[in-house]
């Protein structure tokens, strides 16, 4: 296991009708702009609910955080608060918006191109406003850590940064207020945090076996609960079980001392930056055709993912390994999510468009061993078409 750190200083407040405890998470004093996505908190009367509970302080509303966020948006966003002199953010909705507040509370304060947050990977930023979450679609895990992706609209470009500046304060995490979204996002969420965890476990051999065991249970617990919650949306104990795996999948809990991956979500973000499919569904493209064609390199730990999350143990270690990528793609389809490019009417003008995105912005040595390159990230999406 390698040397590591791990800090995490988001407080998650988690259950039902914790969305009042608000008012004891937020500083009285606090001069409040709340960022939102569509108009479902506002419909469903989650904004409704923030707004009592945020009491008599002074509260401003931006909306229209896009499903994958662009800087063109979330700049406007910088200048309300600038203009306004807002001082606290509260980002409610799933993954995209609290990324996009992410963004904005490092943007506010930065001297210089605010772009430049993301072309320095995060390096560039000392502070950022202070921000709480109330998360109301179980996916990134974005609700406890520190990282973001922002898209760029006017260069088709889909980066991300990390910054300890970024952690939440506090999250929010009410399982009832998952209970009205569409199967569509609900089947994102469940393959978004599956290959989370993918990208931090399937690498190989560190000798975590903490973090083995972790993701091992945490993958085969939405390979149990995956069908179960598009079956009965109203089961509020399999939504509440979903919000948590989905926050623990990317906390840094499983990657603390452990290879990780993040091969198919570079690959992935530029799919969606150049032909807005969800994020999610990119990586179901990708990842078993990433585990198809980097198999050698992951060939130990395919063979522990065979055996200990589908059970595979007859035949040759390459018939295991076959199948387990098979179970993968099929667990995926199950979820009514196609895993192939010409499901999304893509050939191989893609391939060419998304390796030159992936030249440009130089992710040329991907990969747990750095070993992805644009050669190899082609030879993925061969395998995808």
């Amino acid at each position: 296991m390698f040397n590591f750190e791990f800090h995490n200083p988001t407080k998650i407040v988690f259950g039902a009708d914790t969305i009042a405890k608000l008012d004891q998470l937020v500083p009285a004093n606090a001069r409040v702009l709340i960022l939102l996505g569509g108009e479902s908190a506002r419909k469903n009367g989650t904004l409704a609910e923030v707004r009592a509970a945020l009491g008599a302080r002074e509260v401003q509303e931006f909306n229209g955080i896009e499903p994958n966020p662009s800087y063109e948006t979330l700049m406007q966003a910088v200048e309300l608060i600038r203009r306004e002199k807002l001082d606290y953010l509260l980002a409610v909705g799933g993954g995209s918006v609290i990324d996009g507040t992410k963004f904005v509370a490092a943007a506010v304060p930065f001297t210089g191109e605010p772009w430049d947050i993301l072309l320095s990977y995060g390096q560039q930023v000392s502070t950022a406003l202070p921000f709480g979450t109330v998360l109301t679609l179980p996916a990134t895990g974005s609700e406890m850590n520190s990282g973001s992706v922002i898209t760029r609209k006017a260069t088709h470009s889909k980066l991300a940064f990390m910054s300890p500046h970024v952690f939440p304060q506090f999250s929010i995490l009410d399982p009832n207020k998952t209970l009205t979204l569409p199967t569509r996002q609900i089947a994102n969420g469940v393959v978004d945090a599956y290959v989370h965890i993918i990208e931090q476990y399937l690498t190989y051999p560190a000798n975590g076996m903490v973090q083995d065991r972790f993701a091992e249970g945490l993958l085969l617990s939405l390979i149990e609960l995956g069908p179960k919650v598009l079956a009965t949306p109203n089961d509020y104990d399999l939504r509440a079980n979903l919000m948590w795996i989905a926050t623990q999948a990317l906390n840094g809990l499983i990657g603390a001392g452990v290879p990780q991956d993040w091969s198919t979500h570079m690959i992935g973000h530029e799919l969606t930056a150049l032909y807005d499919i969800d994020h999610a569904r990119t990586l179901a493209i990708v990842l078993p055709a990433s585990l198809a064609v980097r198999r050698v390199g992951k060939h130990a730990k395919l063979l522990q993912y065979a055996e200990r999350v589908w059970g595979l143990h007859e035949g040759s270690d390459e018939q295991r390994i076959d199948a387990a990528i098979a179970k993968t793609a099929e667990f995926f389809e199950a979820m009514g999510i196609k895993t192939k490019l010409a499901d999304y009417k893509l050939g191989a003008e893609a391939v060419d468009a998304v390796v030159a995105q992936l030249e440009k912005h130089g992710m040329s040595a991907l990969g747990e061993q750095g070993d992805v390159t644009p050669a190899i990230s082609r030879q993925i999406l061969n395998a995808a078409l």
